[in-house]
């Protein structure tokens, strides 16, 4: 069967059309997405912002015509942090599905952490034994772990690459003092709330998904995506260690230049840097592999289930 997920993170609206059977992994057919930044159209007041709304609206309108035709029958839409965490989130849902008709389901953060665990365990299957998952989105960084398909960790950081650097960095080369007061800020938040993980235990098979660190491990020197997605991508602390200082001291334009970022990600990457070297320090881990499935496979797989 043909099936269309509709993904609004809080960086990129993504839509994935896919050709799905239970039992089967889900094949791409079709895909379109858009930058919209939306964790950086909250205005002070926590609203998402009329200039957000309306591209938002838009984008859904296209990827409704874009799924229609591809010869898909439903769109499952859904959506992430930045709009979960909007003080006028009844209100953007009420017009999303007045304009299009889209019914969008926001996520809760455990859910995204469930939902992306569920993917890479399905990828790499029971081999891994326990298995860690980290991803860093726009929004939210979600931690997950667990022996089984459902982790028995799922947590949700507000720390995401789009919210930190809306909120911390405040010009294209930050300042050292900007870097510091971030480094600061990230790990203690991430150690407050680490106990469940550390308790439980890493387990056997660490593993990061999503964009920011994909762009990080090519940065890093992992293989690039035309090699296809099953060459094994690492993400090396030490390397991310020598980089996070170059790219704090290059220009958007420059971190756009290096392999594996966009332009429309190039003023994110040094906060999703951050987030990453905290949580590599915080659970003692010396690399992490990447994973080329994440939510929307994870959304698929799920579906397909309970068919």
């Amino acid at each position: 069967m043909r099936e269309a997920v509709l993904d609004v993170g809080s960086n990129t609206a993504h839509l994935l059309v896919v050709d799905a059977y239970r039992g089967a992994p889900p094949l791409p057919a079709s895909s379109m997405k858009k930058p919209l930044r939306l964790a950086e159209q909250i205005t002070d007041g926590g609203a998402l912002s009329d200039r957000g709304v309306t591209a938002l609206v838009a984008f859904i309108n296209e990827a409704l015509a874009e799924a229609e035709d591809q010869g898909c029958e439903r769109v499952a839409a859904f959506a992430t942090s930045a709009i979960r965490e909007a003080s006028n989130t009844d209100e953007v849902l009420a017009l999303v599905q007045e304009r299009t008709g889209v019914e969008l389901v926001v996520l809760a953060g455990d859910d995204e952490a469930r939902l992306t665990f569920l993917a890479v365990r399905r990828w790499f299957g029971w081999s891994s034994g326990r298995l860690a998952v980290f991803d860093i989105g726009g929004g939210s960084l979600e931690i997950a772990a667990g022996d089984d398909e459902r982790p028995d960790v799922a947590q949700s950081f507000e720390l995401g690459a789009g919210r930190l650097t809306r909120d911390w960095l405040t010009a294209g080369v930050p300042t050292p003092e900007e870097i510091k007061a971030l480094r600061k800020h990230v790990r203690a938040e991430m150690a407050r709330n680490a106990g469940p993980l550390l308790r439980q235990g890493i387990g056997d098979h660490t593993v990061a998904t999503s964009k920011t660190f994909r762009s990080l491990a090519r940065v890093c020197g992992a293989a690039p995506s035309d090699e296809g997605p099953y060459v094994r991508r690492l993400l090396e602390r030490d390397d991310l260690r020598t980089w996070l200082p170059k790219l704090s001291e290059m220009t958007p334009q420059q971190r756009s230049e290096l392999p594996g970022v966009s332009r429309t990600r190039a003023h994110q990457i040094i906060a999703g840097a951050v987030v990453a070297d905290a949580a590599m320090a915080l659970f003692d881990l010396s690399s992490l592999e990447i994973c080329p499935w994440a939510l929307r496979e994870g959304v698929i797989l799920e579906k397909l289930d309970y068919l």
